[in-house]
């Protein structure tokens, strides 16, 4: 036997939305039956994605902001500048002279971690969209849903009102003397 909040929303689904409970998708399903029950759809997504979120994806995307940030450029930039003063102003006693191969050994080592690092972060980033696309799509459907119900509401309340006219207007002709 269904429950009667179950029945609510099938009902709901065929009246509102033309669906019944099989063409519905996992999302429909759930708004329809939030709002059967009258409960919110709304939530926090950021909160909901860090709950589930591993310590690895969070270094991820603390490491991606820091080294997409100004204060990174500019440390980096100047660890640069005065590692090439540095060696060049030692000439004879330099530690990496011109060319600057250790030099380019880090930067491309940097480069080497950095990247995946960052598109783990954009990996991460493109979940929490989807999610929030998803949370946008159900709350957007229950808004959808509600006004529907409220035009149903009011067309009932103006076809009581227009048939409580109609039969006042025929009653006044009824009871109206004749010339």
């Amino acid at each position: 036997m269904k429950s009667p909040t179950t029945e609510a929303a099938q009902l709901l689904a065929r009246r509102i939305l033309d669906l019944g409970s099989k063409e519905m998708t996992a999302h429909e399903q759930r708004v329809i039956e939030r709002v059967a029950k009258r409960i919110a759809v709304s939530r926090d997504i950021n909160k909901e994605y860090d709950q589930g979120s591993k310590f690895g994806g969070r270094l991820a995307d603390q490491v991606a902001s820091f080294g997409g940030s100004w204060a990174f450029l500019i440390i980096f930039g100047a660890l640069i500048v005065a590692w090439v003063g540095l060696n060049t102003a030692m000439l004879a006693q330099a530690f990496d002279p011109y060319p600057y191969i250790l030099l380019n050994l880090f930067l491309s080592l940097l480069a080497s971690i950095q990247a995946p690092v960052i598109l783990m972060s954009q990996n991460r980033q493109a979940a929490k969209d989807r999610l929030a696309a998803t949370h946008d799509y159900e709350v957007n459907l229950k808004a959808e849903i509600e006004i529907m119900a409220l035009h149903e509401k009011l067309d009932e309340i103006r076809a009581k009102d227009i048939a409580e006219l109609l039969k006042h207007v025929v009653k006044g002709k009824r009871s109206s003397p004749k010339k």
